[in-house]
């Protein structure tokens, strides 16, 4: 099953990034099976504001718990993270459309 999830950003979340950087694309090898996308949500300022995961997982729950091992999770980069089940219904990602 797939599921989104967005860290938003804490109020420091600028220096944490770039302090925590190397760390965190190592852990996104470690788990780029899991992973379907991902990448950061750009501001109004061309900076990023959130972080967006579309993961595969069993449960909401194993997908939470894989997210809260990303140092950005753990150094508090985000103030909070979303979770939501996610469909795949179109698009040129998911080979079209899925209907």
């Amino acid at each position: 099953m797939l599921f989104v999830l967005m860290g938003h950003d804490s109020a420091n979340a600028p220096e944490l990034r770039s302090r925590f950087l190397s760390e965190h694309l190592d852990w996104v090898v470690g788990v780029m099976e899991r992973i379907r996308v991902a990448g950061p949500v750009m501001g109004e300022q061309g900076q990023p504001c959130m972080s967006l995961y579309i993961v595969d997982s069993a449960t909401e729950s194993e997908a939470r718990a894989l997210i809260e091992t990303d140092p950005y999770f753990c150094c508090g980069v985000w103030r909070e993270l979303t979770v939501r089940p996610f469909v795949a219904a179109a698009g040129t990602w998911v080979g079209g459309a899925n209907w």
